[in-house]
C-alpha cells in the first residue's frame, strides 16, 4: 500500500508536501511545457505580484556563490492585471494548485491585490511577502516589525477569505515573536525563510558584483539557518509552517518535516535541476515505504530533542 502524502495547509489539502518557491518557478509555464506535469506537485507559488508592473533592478542581478547563489532581481513582475489576464488562464488549465505570492509598498496595495484575487477560483491561497531583502520597498518594512506585520495581516484577512500564508524574513532577530504576531492576526500558515541579505565582491575591480550592491543569499548555504528558524516557528505557533531554504534532496525534505514543517518549498534547486520538485514527490514516497511509515504526517514535528 502506498503511504499517504496528503497534508493540510490552512483550509487547503495538498496532495503532497512538495511546493515550489516564489521567484524560482516563474509562472509555471516553462516547467509544465518542458519538464513535467506541475499538477503533480502539492502546489506552486508563482512569482511575486505587485499592483503595477515592476522592471526590477538593473543587471547584473544574479551571481553564484559558495554553496548557493545571490540574487537581486528586485521583484520584477508583470503586475496583477496582466497576471490575471495573461498568466492565470494557462495555469488554470494545468490543474495545479496555485498560490499567488503578493507584495506591496503599503497596506492599501496589498489589499487591492488581495481583493482582486479573492474571487478567482483558480487561486487557492495567497502568500504575503513581507520579507524580500532586495528592494527598499516591497513589504520588507512589515517583515521587521511584528506590530506592523500583524496589522497588515488583519487588513488583508478582511478582504481575502481563502488560505492566507505569510512569508517571514530571516533578517528579523526574533522569529517566534513575529510568527506568533501574524498567527494571532489571522494567518492560516507561515512560510520561511526568505533569502538572507548578503553580498559578493570582485577582487579585481574592487566593486560589488551585483548592481544593487547587496542581494538575497539562497541555496544549501542557508539550510542550517532555515532549519533552526522553522523549528523555532513551529514551536511558537499552532498553524502550519512551510519550510524553505537550500532543499536539494529528499534528506533535506525529511529534515524540514522533522523540524516542524508541514510542507516545503523548492527554490534554488529549480535552477540546478528543473525536475527536482517532481522527483522529490516520488523520492518522498520511496523514503516513507523504506522506513515503514504509512503517513507523511508521522514525520512532521518528529524531531527528538
Amino acid at each position: 500500500m502506498k503511504p499517504n502524502l496528503k497534508v493540510k495547509i490552512g483550509r487547503l489539502e495538498l496532495k503532497n508536501p512538495i511546493m515550489t518557491a516564489s521567484g524560482t518557478f516563474g509562472y509555471g509555464e516553462e516547467f509544465n511545457e518542458n519538464f513535467y506535469d506541475i499538477s503533480k506537485l502539492g502546489g506552486i507559488v508563482t512569482k511575486g505580484i505587485s499592483l503595477k508592473p515592476r522592471e526590477g533592478n538593473p543587471m547584473p542581478r544574479v551571481v553564484e556563490t559558495a554553496s548557493g547563489m545571490l540574487n537581486s532581481i528586485g521583484l520584477q513582475n508583470v503586475g496583477v492585471d496582466d497576471y490575471i489576464k495573461g498568466k492565470l488562464p494557462y495555469l488554470k488549465k494545468t490543474g495545479a494548485l496555485i498560490v499567488a505570492n503578493v507584495l506591496g509598498n503599503n497596506t492599501n496595495e496589498y489589499n487591492k491585490i488581495a481583493s482582486l484575487l479573492n474571487p478567482l477560483d483558480e487561486i487557492a491561497a495567497l502568500e504575503v511577502n513581507i520579507s524580500c531583502p532586495n528592494v527598499k520597498k516591497g513589504g520588507v518594512q512589515f517583515g521587521t516589525d511584528p506590530k506592523a506585520a500583524a496589522g497588515l495581516v488583519k487588513s488583508i484577512r478582511k478582504v481575502f477569505k481563502k488560505t492566507l500564508i505569510v512569508k517571514l524574513s530571516p533578517n528579523y532577530h526574533n522569529i517566534p515573536l513575529i510568527a506568533k504576531s501574524v498567527a494571532d492576526a489571522g494567518a492560516d500558515a507561515i512560510s520561511l525563510i526568505n533569502t538572507i541579505t548578503a553580498m559578493a565582491i570582485d577582487a579585481e575591480t574592487r566593486r560589488p558584483i551585483l548592481s544593487a550592491v547587496t542581494g538575497g543569499l539562497s541555496g544549501p548555504a542557508i539550510k542550517p539557518i532555515a532549519l533552526r528558524m522553522v523549528w523555532e516557528a513551529s514551536k511558537a505557533v499552532k498553524i502550519p509552517v512551510i519550510g524553505i531554504g537550500g532543499i536539494m534532496n529528499i534528506t533535506d525534505v525529511v529534515e524540514f518535516l522533522l523540524a516542524g514543517a508541514s510542507a516545503v518549498q523548492i527554490g534554488t534547486g529549480n535552477f540546478l535541476k528543473p525536475s527536482i520538485a517532481f522527483d522529490l514527490v516520488k523520492e518522498l514516497e520511496e523514503y516513507l515505504q523504506a522506513h515503514d511509515i504509512s503517513d507523511v504526517k508521522e514525520l512532521i514535528g518528529g524531531l527528538r530533542v
